[in-house]
């Protein structure tokens, strides 16, 4: 692709990621994690570890989906539900994009396709931790309906900088909507 040019979004499948997807995600994963702007891992698990958390995923019903092009991965959207019983109603929600499928509505896409799957799963909260400096990421996530519940100062530190994050959550109401 030349410097610049946009990608064609045409042609962008979201999909509930399957076992054939895992090599892809985890490349896609690698690329925005070695970024060291967005995500709490700095690199990718090993592709086994990976493999056992998006089979686990599935295997648990929660909801993760990938946006496809040319049968590769591009992008991703998941909620981990918690573990505890008494906290099973609420996920984790977690996203990343290749930089240059940025900032052309597919990150909402993801999302929105991820939160309705999450409200029919069962989901009455969903969470995220957001670093404070992702500025579009935050946007996004407000224009979705998240609030922001509080700041966890020192969430991350990277490269020796200590980056502050923005606790956020989703509430769905007792009739399923946002």
């Amino acid at each position: 692709m030349d410097a610049g040019a946009s990608p064609d979004m045409s042609g962008i499948r979201i999909e509930a990621i399957t076992a054939a997807h895992i090599d892809s995600f985890h490349r896609t994963l690698d690329i925005v994690a070695r970024e060291k702007k967005y995500l709490s891992m700095t690199e990718a698990t090993p592709l086994p570890q990976t493999r056992e958390f998006v089979m686990g995923m599935i295997a648990k019903g929660n909801p993760q989906f990938v946006a496809v092009t040319c049968e590769e991965v591009v992008g991703w959207c998941d909620i981990s539900r918690h573990f505890f019983p008494s906290h099973a109603h609420r996920g984790n929600l977690g996203m990343g994009i290749l930089p240059a499928y940025r900032g052309q509505g597919l990150g909402r896409r993801l999302m929105e396709t991820t939160l309705r799957a999450a409200q029919k799963t069962g989901f009455a909260r969903v969470e995220l931790d957001v670093y404070e400096d992702n500025s579009r990421a935050i946007a996004l996530y407000e224009k979705l309906g998240f609030v922001r519940e509080g700041i966890i100062r020192r969430a991350a530190r990277i490269d020796g900088r200590f980056i502050d994050a923005i606790g956020m959550a989703l509430l769905f109401d007792e009739d399923g909507s946002a």
